[in-house]
């Protein structure tokens, strides 16, 4: 996919824009971490890997800005047991 996830600070969240729709991941930061709160895709997009696309480009940017994740939503805690050489990323 061509898309890339971006930080949206204004919002507190990450985002995947797709096809016109916007999946994204809510965060709260802490001095050292970045606590992903919630994920959301678009029900049209569902089922297709938008969400771990979503979480996977976070992850990357959060690795980017020397920081760690703390997973506060289910589908992140999901991702992170699926792939594990982004264990190192864990707070």
């Amino acid at each position: 996919m061509a898309a890339s996830v971006r930080d949206n600070k204004d919002k507190n969240r990450f985002e995947l824009d797709v096809g016109g729709a916007i999946a994204f991941a809510n965060y709260r930061l802490t001095p050292s971490a970045v606590i992903i709160t919630h994920t959301e895709t678009p029900r049209a997009l569902r089922g297709r890997g938008i969400g771990s696309e979503l979480v996977k480009g976070a992850l990357d940017l959060i690795r980017r800005d020397g920081r760690k994740v703390i997973a506060g939503c289910g589908f992140v805690v999901d991702y992170l047991d699926r792939h594990p050489e982004d264990a190192d990323l864990l707070a």
